[in-house]
């Protein structure tokens, strides 16, 4: 897999290294033990204990060692955690674009010494309890990470990792089938025209086409030109096309070694363990080399810079006149200095994230684009840092008109500051970030720490997050001008910044194709006969290989007997709460409660559902009575997480055609914030502001420019919907509100000058889902908290508009289904027996014409209800029966 990690738009991640980092809230017994056992100096199989230092924030003790013999780096994080975490990476600095260290990648993958099979890795996903399995390239490393529950799981993942990237096979047909390849269209026909296949020829042919992607690969290019940020590590399509397999043994000797190697490991399985089988399964069969793969300084420029690139037209492109793209980055101190870029990174949360920043006023209020450029924020990724603000979808002609806004901006910053609630917001969501849980952790620690210690910078120091708050606290108390003389130093005083702009050029596809066509024509004329039957041959080779049934008897497997029979369960409590049915869930929080709920909204018809995702994505940002959009933002970041709302479609465990309908949405807050959290979302449910036509048509351009740029990245999800699609109730719903659909409906209302009738559907959409008829919800907290928790639940559903929901038939003694049958469509509900009516008793019935009915509900049995319909859908004819039934319950 290709990384470009760069920040995210809107600013959603700028400081999104720190937010991964959640914690428990009871002392770690493993990381005590770890700490009074393990002390600089120690030796044990071949490793020299480093350091040790305990992470009380945290709750760990992280544990940094090295191998004696060949220099490799090893963290651990002892942590009471089940979900065991092992990743190996390695500096990886292609010096072209031949996308050498990500076909490598892919094809350490494709077999090794001790597993020879074809693809052990994907072999190992059903032989595996794993929670988590990839690998992926980024633009100065590569890494293998792991996670599991299992600890034979872990042994047998950690051997076929070790094996896969120090003993791989790198086989001949393995490169030409995950790199690139000369191979007949159709293999077994001689005479089809030979062309250009492989994996990774095609993922980055595909991924080039995207005019996100282009922005990002041409900013780091340029940003960066003196060393690997120069090329593309994924590959350029063309450049892959000179990669030899004989280069690619040469970039594994050189880069893969156990000398330009960083393991680590995390949870509560014994470190002791991990260290023997890495040394003997890999480690002790390697001396120290220098590996050469130091990134030297980048040198700074006198003189700012500004560049011109294209990219394909935007055919989904609300307006096809606004398709420019323009921004300027900023060179920052390198991600080592872990201080300067934790404060830069809030400086860059407090400058763009959210409807207060100064960015998002100046700019996204302008309605001059569709949305922040597609690199945008803080990026810590590569050796030095970097901060880049700009627009995307504007007309070529604004080009000038956004750079002096974001001139003045920071100009403004600096005169003004910040106020104090914003820089109180976003030290609160650090706070919550640090309290927040997450399944996941052990692998969102490694790849935060990655980039920066694969530069060599200290990976503890990053941890400690009490100390760098308490840093920042202090400078800013000390010189309240602090954040401005950041902006001052980093941006306005710094000539190291590149200005880019990008439009579309209608001849930008035909100019690839053209290209590529070219190389073929050329590599074609070099074919003698023989070349040409060996091409032949190879391609007949490779199906062969790619078709034969793999021998997986060495790949080892986790039994029934390493599994502990006693499974962990979890107590779920449930409680009527003002008539609403609840789950509560006790768990140690620390000192976090979360909040969800669940809104069934029955039948819809299809023109309605198609704005259930503009409604749910626009709901919470759109203000109330109360508090207009920023007011409301302002609070929503300095007391909760943020709230999210969500389409809600969950199909019937007991048949295709049966599903649930609605919204979901949740969010989670500090203990001692909780009726703030929840006097938000009574706001949202009884005042929210839906007409202010000029903040929907912001918040709808934004959308329509996301849904937009996902396509080229996400084809293959928006194929499984589609085809899905034809399947299932369930499909359809999933693509109406998902799929192409959704993004052809977007870019429509996004031309629209008039919202009147968009806002007039998501009133009506309002009307329906925010309310508490046949809501349930859920909360998670400390058995301390629970009962505030469930006192500040239960006062917000009463002040919720909309009655009690009413009793259903539990899942046990009620199924619903849908038939067809010839031109009519049927709905079944099976329910209890409530009355002796005889068999074809007529219930109910609608029509729409003098001469036939449209819907009839009949009572077929004492528990079987029939609603026909020639005409209406399936979900009306579902919402229909259930709403008889309800009224006969």
């Amino acid at each position: 897999m290709y990384r470009i990690l760069r920040a995210g738009n809107r600013g959603r991640n700028c400081i999104a290294k720190w937010r991964h980092f959640g914690r428990d809230c009871t002392t770690s017994t493993v990381s005590k033990e770890a700490l009074d056992r393990y002390h600089p100096g120690v030796t044990l199989h071949g490793y020299q204990v480093e350091r040790v230092e305990e992470v009380p924030e945290l709750y760990l003790t992280a544990i940094k060692l090295s191998h004696l013999q060949t220099g490799a780096e090893h963290l651990h994080i002892a942590r009471d955690d089940s979900n065991n975490v092992f990743s190996v990476g390695f500096r990886t600095t292609p010096m072209d674009d031949t996308g050498v260290s990500h076909i490598l990648e892919h094809t350490v993958l494709c077999g090794s010494h001790r597993y020879p099979c074809r693809d052990p890795f994907f072999k190992m996903l059903n032989r595996s309890l794993s929670t988590f399995m990839n690998a992926w390239t980024a633009s100065d490393y590569t890494m293998y990470p792991f996670s599991t529950q299992n600890g034979k799981d872990f042994q047998n993942l950690l051997s076929v990792y070790l094996d896969a990237v120090f003993f791989p096979n790198l086989d001949k047909l393995d490169f030409l089938q995950e790199g690139w390849r000369l191979e007949h269209g159709a293999t077994e026909d001689r005479a089809s025209p030979i062309t250009f296949k492989g994996v990774v020829f095609n993922e980055m042919k595909g991924a080039m086409s995207s005019a996100a992607q282009l922005y990002a690969v041409g900013c780091q290019n340029r940003l960066l030109p003196s060393h690997t940020y120069s090329y593309n590590s994924g590959g350029d399509p063309i450049a892959i096309l000179d990669l030899t397999h004989q280069q690619l043994k040469d970039f594994h000797a050189s880069h893969y070694h156990p000398s330009n190697a960083r393991f680590f490991t995390y949870g509560d399985q014994p470190l002791d363990a991990h260290l023997q089988l890495i040394n003997e399964s890999a480690l002790e069969h390697f001396q120290r080399i220098d590996s050469d793969t130091d990134i030297p300084d980048e040198t700074v420029w006198t003189e700012k810079r500004s560049a011109a690139i294209t990219c394909p037209p935007d055919t989904m492109a609300p307006d096809p006149d606004k398709q420019t793209t323009v921004s300027v980055s900023y060179l920052l101190p390198r991600i080592t200095k872990v201080d300067e870029s934790f404060e830069v990174s809030l400086l860059a949360s407090l400058l763009i994230s959210g409807p207060t920043s100064p960015f998002y006023e100046a700019l996204l209020d302008a309605n001059i684009g569709s949305d922040y450029s597609p690199v945008c924020g803080y990026d810590g990724s590569t050796r030095d840092a970097s901060f880049s603000i700009g627009l995307q979808g504007i007309h070529q002609d604004d080009e000038e008109r956004v750079r002096g806004i974001i001139q003045e901006t920071l100009n403004k910053v600096v005169r003004e500051g910040f106020e104090a609630d914003r820089i109180e917001a976003v030290l609160h969501s650090v706070e919550l970030a640090q309290r927040h849980q997450s399944t996941t952790f052990g692998i969102q620690i490694i790849s935060s720490l990655m980039p920066m210690w694969n530069q060599d910078g200290d990976p503890i120091s990053s941890l400690q997050l009490d100390r760098l708050v308490a840093s920042f606290k202090r400078k800013l108390a000390e010189n309240p001008r602090y954040l401005q003389d950041l902006v001052q130093r980093y941006f306005i005083d710094n000539n190291h910044q590149l200005w880019l702009e990008m439009s579309p050029d209608s001849e930008y596809t035909p100019k690839q194709e053209k290209e590529e066509a070219a190389k073929l024509e050329e590599r074609l004329r070099e074919l003698t006969n023989d070349d040409k039957e060996q091409v032949y041959q190879t391609g007949l080779q490779l199906a062969d290989a790619q078709n034969q049934e793999a021998d997986i008897s060495c790949l080892p497997t986790v039994t029934i007997s390493d599994i502990d029979p006693k499974t962990k369960r979890t107590v779920i409590k449930t409680e009527n709460l003002s008539g609403s049915y609840v789950q509560l869930h006790e768990q140690p929080t620390n000192g976090v409660t979360y909040f969800r709920g669940v809104s069934p909204l029955g039948a819809l018809d299809t023109d309605l559902l198609l704005y259930l995702p503009l409604f749910c994505n626009i709901v919470t940002q759109m203000g109330t009575d109360e508090s207009n959009f920023r007011e409301f933002a302002k609070q929503e970041e300095l007391k909760t997480g943020g709230l999210s709302v969500s389409p809600h479609i969950v199909q019937n465990a007991s048949s295709t055609d049966a599903y649930e309908l609605g919204i979901v949405l949740g969010s989670h807050c500090l203990d001692r914030k909780l009726d703030d959290m929840m006097n938000l979302w009574q706001q949202i449910f009884n005042s929210v502001t839906l007409s202010d036509h000029d903040r929907l048509s912001t918040l709808i351009r934004m959308e329509a420019s996301d849904l937009s740029n996902s396509v080229a990245f996400m084809g293959h999800a928006f194929a499984m919907r589609g085809a899905a699609s034809a399947v299932s109730t369930v499909g359809k719903l999933s693509e109406l509100t998902g799929g192409i659909t959704q993004v052809n409906l977007m870019k429509q209302i996004a031309e629209l000058e008039d919202l009147s009738e968009v806002i007039s559907k998501l009133q009506r959409l309002s009307s329906l889902v925010l309310n508490r008829t046949d809501m349930r919800f859920c909360l998670n907290a400390s058995p301390e908290s629970m009962s505030a928790a469930v006192n500040a639940l239960g006062q917000f559903i009463d002040q919720l508009p909309g009655a009690p929901a009413s009793s259903k038939p539990s899942l046990d003694s009620a199924q619903a289904f849908i038939t067809i049958d010839g031109s009519c469509k049927a709905s079944l509900l099976q329910v209890p027996p409530q009355g002796n009516q005889g068999e074809g008793w007529c219930l109910w019935e609608w029509s729409e014409h003098r001469d036939r009915w449209d819907l009839q509900i009949l009572l077929i049995q004492r528990s079987t209800f029939h609603g026909y319909s020639r005409s209406l859908p399936e979900v009306i004819i579902m919402d229909a029966v259930w709403r008889i039934h309800r009224s006969r319950s």
